[in-house]
């Protein structure tokens, strides 16, 4: 079911229309689109998952697709991160409430963390945003739940303590929205939640990153962390060290036509930033630049790490990753932009409450779109192999604040606080859902590995 851009949640309504008009609004969407419909899943006439997952490959670099596969076999929950594309078109063949703002499009568990503001404030939000598009919001809330239900089983926690996870996450997506709904726009594009609040809120302090370690980690500069472990000096010039085949140069045949690709691709990225970032990246120059494979969904794709240093010897890693096509776009019509680079930087500043301030895109010789920021910014990603079920149940509820608060930005939190409405239908459904979907995954996952072991996916 394809969603149009007609049904974006900030073009109902005039800037003056009241709270309870929206309000109003938002209730009777539930007439066209009742909220039970959003624990079911459609599994009739659904795409093979092995055929989109191969289509979603496409274009990759062939060599790695085996690290890719390779990393999706690991558990059911490494699948899921991997498999966007399989879910998207789960949600596009779904009733939807068409109400569009700008989505994450692959808001698992795993994509939220925290991070130094550039004033250096911890804040916990969202901090993956390669797949970020116009879209339905419920898809966002279904893939976090779902997340939740498929971490708990892979985790070993019970049936009930994976479903309650989901649950809680959609919960407070529901209760944090309806606090958004009383405020102004400024004081929502302002909010932040610190990551020294949320350890407040029920989480075991021996299962989690100590904040004192974090807080000094953020204080101090985090290229300068890095450039002992990553690099090495080679006639006089630094380079960055190769562990393949996570970390590689080009071959030493293609590395200067492949520099000066890079350095051009760079120059071309700081025209889409501010002129004050302008003026200080000008003071750094290209020493080195490699291929380096990160994540599960985005293996493949081109990625790497562009090593500068200053004239008085100063560090600075900034990453470079390849966008294409959102995974959201062929099932909701919207496309905005050429460069899905630009796509990924204009999302991620919609969506995040504080954005790198070197988040920039760009355009290589061969027309493929990147987007650049810095690598490792003193970055918190919790471990959720160590949560117990209190701590998991915690950040099942930190998520949910995180997206409510994004999804306020470009949404209208009072049409979204109408349609769920203040009993606990909303959760509900979207926790049943996650069980099925759960259900689904499994399946999928099964269907992968026997992929790899006949050949089929390789």
């Amino acid at each position: 079911m394809k969603t149009t851009s007609k049904n974006t949640l900030t073009k109902h309504f005039a800037a003056s229309a009241s709270k309870l008009k929206r309000y109003e609004y938002g209730r009777l969407q539930t007439k066209r689109c009742p909220i039970e419909l959003h624990g079911l899943h459609n599994t009739t006439d659904r795409p093979d998952p092995i055929a989109i997952l191969a289509q979603n490959s496409a274009g990759r670099i062939e060599s790695l697709l085996p690290i890719r596969y390779q990393r999706m076999a690991e558990s059911p929950l490494a699948f899921y991160r991997g498999s966007a594309a399989i879910m998207a078109s789960d949600l596009g063949r779904m009733p939807s409430t068409r109400m569009n703002l700008q989505a994450c499009g692959d808001c698992h568990l795993q994509n939220f963390g925290g991070f130094a503001t550039p004033e250096r404030r911890l804040v916990f939000d969202i901090d993956d945003f390669d797949e970020t598009a116009p879209a339905p919001w419920e898809w966002d809330v279904k893939r976090l739940a779902a997340s939740f239900m498929i971490a708990g089983k892979t985790l070993g926690f019970s049936d009930i303590e994976s479903q309650e996870a989901a649950w809680r996450a959609a919960n407070s997506y529901r209760i944090h929205m309806a606090e958004y709904a009383k405020m102004s726009a400024l004081q929502i594009w302002y909010a932040q939640i610190s990551l020294k609040e949320l350890t407040k809120d029920g989480y075991e302090r021996e299962k989690m990153v100590s904040l004192k370690k974090v807080r000094k980690a953020a204080s101090l500069l985090p290229h300068e962390r890095e450039f002992e472990k990553l690099t090495y000096t080679k006639g006089g010039r630094h380079r960055i060290k190769d562990n393949p085949p996570l970390i590689y140069h080009v071959s030493p045949d293609r590395e200067a036509e492949f520099f000066g690709r890079a350095e051009r691709a760079f120059y071309s990225y700081l025209k889409t930033l501010s002129p004050d970032k302008r003026i200080l990246l000008n003071r750094y120059t290209i020493q080195d630049v490699a291929i380096k494979v990160v994540g599960v969904g985005s293996v493949g794709t081109w990625c790497g790490v562009i090593l500068l240093m200053s004239a008085t010897g100063d560090p600075l890693f900034l990453q470079f990753k390849e966008a294409h096509n959102s995974i959201l776009e062929q099932f909701t019509g919207i496309r905005r932009f050429k460069n899905h680079g630009q796509r990924v930087v204009q999302g991620q500043k919609l969506m995040q409450s504080a954005s790198d301030m070197f988040l920039g895109f760009t355009t290589d010789d061969e027309g493929r779109s990147f987007y650049i920021r810095q690598m490792r910014d003193a970055k918190v990603k919790p471990v959720i192999e160590k949560m117990g079920n209190a701590t998991f149940l915690a950040y099942a509820r930190s998520c949910g604040w995180a997206l409510a608060r994004a999804h306020a930005r470009t949404g209208d939190a009072a049409i979204l606080e109408g349609y769920m409405g203040s009993t606990e239908m909303f959760e509900d459904a979207i926790a049943k859902y996650a069980v099925a979907y759960n259900e689904q995954n499994n399946k999928d996952y099964d269907l992968l590995l026997n992929a790899l072991k006949n050949g089929t996916l390789s």
